[in-house]
């Protein structure tokens, strides 16, 4: 990181009321002396000024905008910031960004860059940072309520508590390290025993959440399956209330999975048509029938659909037998059977459902919004958002397994540290530069 001032759009680029340029770094007031009439030391923090703003040669008025000044270290990047309000036209964005550009040692900042800073200056840890970018992107109220947790520490604060006690664990070994000669008490080793396995318990716990903080952030996977014409596009396109996916009656029409993307009750759901499941020689629809199984095996939850005029449950029983994950078993078509046998059904365990006439539907997808509900309130205490936290923990949780007082005392603290270290890899209290470049380049330019 070099230590140039940086400058960027923060707002969306396009026709708006107001755009907001943020401007960072140890020259950041340059721009009062040089693009206003403002006097620099006479210039209050965090105070609103209404001023023209000029191009840097001072002849000629860009706009009127409201200017504020954020002193270091109390700013979001911990550096100097000066924000310009202006109006969101592109021609002033344009052109302000065009005079910043010309100011020395002013460079556009790259993508997540202010962010990039404030983790530099501990203004925040890499989970604070990557909950402030979820709750950007957050789609649905669970995704924007889980973020803001984040965001605000919540995660950190359980991960530093982890480190902190395995790095006092780490500092008593090493003590008797330094002094072979002298034996561990029996109470230190009760201690340091008794915590290892607290944390082991711990981190068990957080990882048995069935991925469940991935799936808050990704979308929950939906996915329909079922024989060739049981009526799958139908209820794909019944349940999105619009023809996402051709309907016909020839068999194999569907020869691709086609994805829908929900909001359900707050929650994201992807909700996947799949080519019909039968025998088939034809090349293409094969192909289909094969990404239909790759869908099954990543679901969440299946619904396995069947044409209850001529089939029944038992066409699942091969899936039935190897999918982990939750089935909800569809009686479709049900406008073509009696009140009688669709009580049946229903007293079966069946959601009956007639996608055609769209009938059931609503019952279907409160079925589906309550499995996720309740498979989300029982692991929603503290969510592991990202795969990179997972794998940490992971690797902690191995060290953790492989610790044991009896073996040679140097090899028991190098599992204390190791485990320490992957810990520390997560919220980034150790050396990760080959990981910053990754996390912050997805974020959006002036974040």
């Amino acid at each position: 990181m070099d230590n140039k001032t940086i400058y960027a759009l923060s707002t969306v680029l396009g026709k708006s009321g107001v755009a907001v340029i943020r401007i960072s770094g140890i020259n950041a007031l340059e721009v009062v002396r040089r693009m206003t009439s403002l006097i620099k030391t006479k210039f209050k923090t965090r105070y609103a000024y209404f001023v023209d703003l000029k191009d840097i040669s001072g002849k000629q008025t860009l706009d009127k905008c409201l200017l504020l000044y954020f002193k270091a270290p109390n700013s979001f990047t911990g550096e100097d910031i000066v924000e310009l309000h202006t109006h969101g036209s592109r021609a002033v964005i344009s052109t302000v960004l065009d005079n910043l550009s010309r100011i020395p040692d002013f460079r556009m900042a790259e993508p997540g860059e202010f962010s990039k800073r404030a983790f530099y200056n501990n203004k925040m840890d890499l989970t604070e940072a990557e909950g402030m970018a979820d709750l950007i992107d957050a789609e649905t109220e669970a995704q924007r309520k889980y973020a803001l947790r984040q965001m605000e520490g919540n995660l950190k604060n359980l991960y530093e508590t982890w480190r902190e006690q395995l790095v006092t664990l780490l500092a008593h070994l090493e003590a008797y390290i330094d002094f072979p000669d002298e034996e561990i008490p029996e109470n230190v080793v009760d201690n340091i025993n008794n915590t290892v396995f607290k944390l082991r318990e711990s981190i068990e716990k957080h990882l048995s959440a069935d991925n469940i903080g991935e799936r808050l952030r990704e979308g929950f996977r939906v996915v329909i399956v079922g024989k060739p014409n049981a009526g799958k596009s139908s209820l794909l396109n019944a349940i999105a209330k619009r023809d996402v996916v051709i309907v016909s009656d020839i068999a194999g029409t569907t020869r691709d999975a086609v994805d829908i993307h929900l909001d359900l009750n707050g929650y994201p759901v992807i909700v996947t048509d799949t080519a019909g499941i039968r025998e088939t020689e034809e090349a293409i629809e094969k192909q289909g029938v094969e990404i239909a199984y790759q869908k099954i095996n990543s679901a969440d939850l299946l619904l396995c659909l069947f044409d209850a005029s001529q089939d029944s449950v038992q066409v699942f029983e091969n899936i039935k037998k190897t999918f982990k994950n939750k089935i909800l078993y569809i009686a479709n078509k049900c406008d073509t059977l009696s009140s009688e046998q669709c009580s049946i059904l229903a007293a079966n365990g069946n959601i009956v459902i007639s996608a055609k006439h769209q009938q059931g539907i609503e019952v279907l997808l409160d079925a589906i919004g309550q499995i996720i509900q309740d498979k989300f309130t029982v692991n929603s205490n503290l969510l592991i958002t990202r795969t990179r936290y997972r794998e940490a923990l992971s690797n902690a949780l191995s060290s953790l397994r492989l610790f044991n007082l009896d073996k040679e005392i140097e090899l028991s603290a190098e599992d204390i540290r190791l485990a320490a270290r992957e810990i520390g890899k997560i919220t980034g209290r150790i050396e990760v530069d080959e990981i910053l470049d990754k996390i912050f380049g997805s974020f959006c330019i002036g974040k």
